[in-house]
């Protein structure tokens, strides 16, 4: 007699995720919270780069930003030099945008101050939505706003303290990547499994 094996269901996934580098992200960092003060300089400068672009591009270019940008670490990129970025509009790796380069190390410098107003980043942004995650219920991803109050507080709040590309949209993405906002779908596998966040390595 032959056994018959169940069927194996896909798992619900939000609509946008669709590529493996998208799925890959979806399921293990997208909306998960964090308290790294590099992770948040990386999506800051990450979601700064998309702008213009697919998301797509940049998680494809997220190696190259690694590497361009020492790992992401705001001190060392605060001391990046002018002809330092005169070489990363040269680097294939990144979008080569002299505004977007010379924006993250700019953001690097206000990163910095604000870190030490705060004790940390994570201590100042997460005043945003008040120490905890904004859990929504979107049924699709129509459902799902391009901005809030929240974005375009954090966003006037950014701009006074002299960040770059950090508009009320950008900050909503910035906020949703690193999960002061989970806005994954109703039926999404990720809303009843929460994912614990995973770096890739540096």
């Amino acid at each position: 007699m032959v056994s018959r094996q169940p069927k194996r269901t896909a798992l619900a996934r939000c609509s946008w995720a669709q590529t493996p580098l998208g799925i890959a992200y979806h399921d293990s960092e997208w909306g998960v919270p964090v308290h790294d003060d590099r992770v948040f300089f990386e999506f800051l400068t990450l979601e700064g780069a998309q702008a213009g672009l697919s998301w797509e591009t940049i998680l494809r270019k997220r190696d190259g930003y690694r590497d361009a940008f020492a790992g992401f670490d705001p001190g060392r990129v605060a001391r990046f030099a002018p002809a330092r970025v005169e070489r990363l509009l040269l680097n294939p790796a990144i979008v080569r945008n002299r505004l977007k380069i010379e924006s993250t190390v700019r953001n690097a410098k206000a990163f910095l101050a604000t870190q030490r107003e705060f004790g940390s980043f994570d201590a100042y942004v997460w005043r945003f939505v008040g120490g905890a995650p904004r859990v929504n219920s979107p049924r699709a991803l129509s459902d799902v706003p391009a901005r809030t109050l929240e974005s375009d507080t954090l966003s006037r709040d950014l701009l006074a303290r002299g960040f770059k590309f950090v508009g009320p949209t950008i900050c909503y993405a910035f906020m949703q990547a690193v999960g002061m906002v989970n806005d994954h779908t109703i039926d999404c596998f990720r809303k009843s499994r929460p994912a614990r966040r995973r770096r890739p390595e540096a």
